[in-house]
């Protein structure tokens, strides 16, 4: 299915997000992810929620989607109030045709993958230069601290080629909203992304790891011509 035309750059991800938005109902409790295109979603959110009355409430997955969600006019709740979401809106770094993901380029993975799991239904958006015959994507790790050392050393041993992220505007690694670290793996081509999320799940010291496998429900991608296409 093939959404409006746009003449902007991002006016694909725009399409996505917009429409993705309007899978919200009145009464919905959603949760609301982080990236370019997922702002597109939620600043479509507030608009309806203004324009159309709707009783909706959020729960955010990042400071950045908090923000954005306060300045769109969305009532903010969290799991512990609402532990089961009736839909989530996110976005990814990369997805493949069976619909694994890998996400964590904000390094909020940890909390979208919880709210993820806690919806009856996710939706990820994305922009076409997201999809891949195969995930081939490095992997974002959040990390407790202490434990860096043995998962860099587990990394290496399974052949991947670990590195600690670091702060684009400050000096020193990037720190989580959770207090941790992001170690980014590249493993090349990701030929069974199962595996390798139980290889991860299994290291000692990792929070979580950025591979979403069975969980995403349909695709809404933005093109560059300004439509979308959906798929599931």
């Amino acid at each position: 299915m093939k959404g409006r035309n746009k003449k902007t750059s991002d006016s694909g991800k725009e399409s996505a997000g917009v429409a993705a938005a309007g899978l919200v109902e009145d009464g919905m409790i959603i949760g609301l992810g982080t990236g370019s295109t997922t702002a597109y979603a939620i600043s479509e959110v507030g608009k309806r929620i203004n324009e159309e009355e709707l009783d909706v409430q959020a729960v955010v997955t990042s400071y950045q989607s908090e923000m954005l969600a306060i300045d769109a006019g969305i009532p903010l709740t969290s799991l512990s109030e609402h532990p089961e979401l009736d839909l989530d809106i996110d976005g990814a770094d990369q997805v493949d045709f069976e619909l694994n993901a890998i996400k964590g380029g904000g390094a909020a993975h940890t909390k979208e993958k919880v709210v993820a799991c806690s919806s009856k239904q996710f939706i990820a958006v994305i922009d076409e230069s997201k999809l891949s015959d195969k995930l081939n994507h490095s992997v974002p790790v959040e990390v407790l601290p202490y434990s860096r050392n043995l998962v860099l050393q587990n990394m290496q041993n399974m052949g991947a080629e670990p590195e600690i992220r670091q702060a684009v505007h400050k000096d020193g690694p990037v720190i989580t909203d959770n207090g941790n670290l992001i170690i980014d793996a590249d493993f090349d081509v990701i030929e069974n992304p199962n595996n390798l999320a139980s290889e991860l799940s299994a290291i000692p010291g990792i929070v979580e790891h950025g591979i979403f496998t069975g969980m995403i429900d349909e695709i809404y991608m933005g093109k560059k011509d300004g439509t979308f296409d959906k798929f599931k």
